[in-house]
């Protein structure tokens, strides 16, 4: 998992991806993967359980899925400005 500073949103934004970039990335991953992103393309950052509340899937699921958007770059996370304790995510693209 990434954890992103205030420096370190700066660069990401500056490492964008193209159209066809993005959507290669996201064609290899499974459905729960691609899901996830469509929501976060929507409504963002948002933390794994509001990803659940949106997605209507499992925590379980969502974590494997985050954790496969991740893998491949297409998703970052931050602390919550609202709640230091939990991780809010974000795409990248």
């Amino acid at each position: 998992m990434s954890m992103s500073t205030a420096d370190d949103a700066t660069t990401d934004a500056e490492e964008t991806l193209s159209e066809t970039e993005y959507h290669d990335r996201l064609r290899e991953l499974p459905p729960s993967a691609k899901l996830v992103a469509k929501v976060l393309e929507s409504d963002s950052p948002l933390s794994q359980g509001q990803l659940a509340e949106e997605s209507l899937l499992p925590d379980r699921t969502v974590r494997y899925a985050l954790n496969r958007l991740e893998d491949v770059d297409l998703v970052g996370s931050r602390y919550s400005f609202q709640d230091a304790r939990k991780q809010v995510y974000y795409l990248k693209h």
